[in-house]
């Protein structure tokens, strides 16, 4: 039984900016990523929804961190429905979409071949880390408006069947998949037949792309939760980012310690477990991580 204490992303610019986490002379990528594989053993790269690392950028990721170090990579956007700017996109597809291609794609509207390519290079930028021995998780969060039906069902299993190979998480953002314990049910045994690990989330409640905190495994060997906080009152409040106030929440110990005593009964009954903290304003996140890290032993 192992419990891995960590943050969604260690590059956000409010945490740089607050100057809390990193000692001074961290000035640099390499050195903010030495520091912070210091005090945590596992993170999540959260760049990789935004726009593909090159597989340049996991192999420097994986030379600057120690040999236990673990990495859970998020997915790119457009794979998991949301819609994606061709700006992010390699220049030789840009060119291939053309100049007259919409502002914002979709998946779903996207040729095979280009899909196929995207997939491609997508797991080719995994590999460093995974011939390092470093991948743990690749996470797939999956947008509000992936809904519990057929064709929700049918994206999911597409995307879990083109990283086959790698440990996928999976994480839905609308209250469809858990509503009722009959659902909740039938959710989770979709999850298992597919050999993913069930994203256990703490965040706002009460709203349509909410989900329960819903402690249950669905994978052999690993569990995942993703806590981002509790801010009920900016959740849904429009044009904010995963950088300002919509994950603006201080854990206090007892909430910690409440998550704590249930995370460690879900790790007794499996191998690996990993707490990933996602209230990412500022240095929250990382001292709820320690706080939780203490906790936990």
């Amino acid at each position: 039984m192992s419990i891995l204490v960590g943050t969604a992303s260690w590059t956000d610019k409010t945490l740089i900016a607050c100057g809390r986490f990193y000692p001074r002379e961290a000035k640099t990528p390499e050195a903010r990523l030495r520091h912070y594989a210091l005090q945590f053993p596992v993170v999540e790269v959260d760049s990789s929804y935004y726009a593909m690392p090159t597989p340049a950028t996991a192999q420097s990721w994986a030379e600057r961190t120690p040999d236990s170090f673990v990495m859970n990579v998020k997915s790119f956007r457009l794979f998991t429905g949301h819609q994606t700017s061709p700006t992010v996109l390699h220049r030789d597809i840009q060119q291939t979409l053309g100049r007259y291609v919409s502002a914002n794609l979709y998946y779903k509207n996207m040729a095979v071949e280009i899909r196929d390519e995207l997939w491609r290079r997508f797991i080719e930028s995994l590999a460093p880390l995974r011939h390092a021995g470093k991948l743990g998780l690749v996470h797939f969060q999956f947008p509000p408006w992936l809904v519990c039906n057929d064709e929700g069902h049918a994206h999911v299993r597409h995307c879990v069947e083109r990283m086959e190979g790698h440990r996928v998480s999976v994480e839905f953002r609308h209250r469809s998949w858990f509503e009722g314990v009959e659902q909740t049910a039938s959710t989770l045994a979709f999850e298992r037949e597919m050999g993913v690990v069930h994203t256990i989330v703490d965040g706002p409640q009460g709203f349509a792309n909410s989900v329960p905190t819903v402690w249950e495994i669905t994978h052999p060997t690993h569990a995942l939760l993703r806590m981002h906080g509790r801010n009920v009152e900016t959740w849904n409040v429009a044009g904010q980012t995963a950088a300002s106030d919509r994950f603006n929440y201080d854990y206090n110990d007892a909430e910690l310690s409440e998550l704590v005593d249930h995370t460690r009964r879900i790790a007794e009954q499996t191998f690996a477990t990993h707490a990933i903290f996602n209230n990412n304003m500022e240095d929250q996140g990382q001292r709820n991580a320690a706080t939780f890290q203490r906790l936990v032993g």
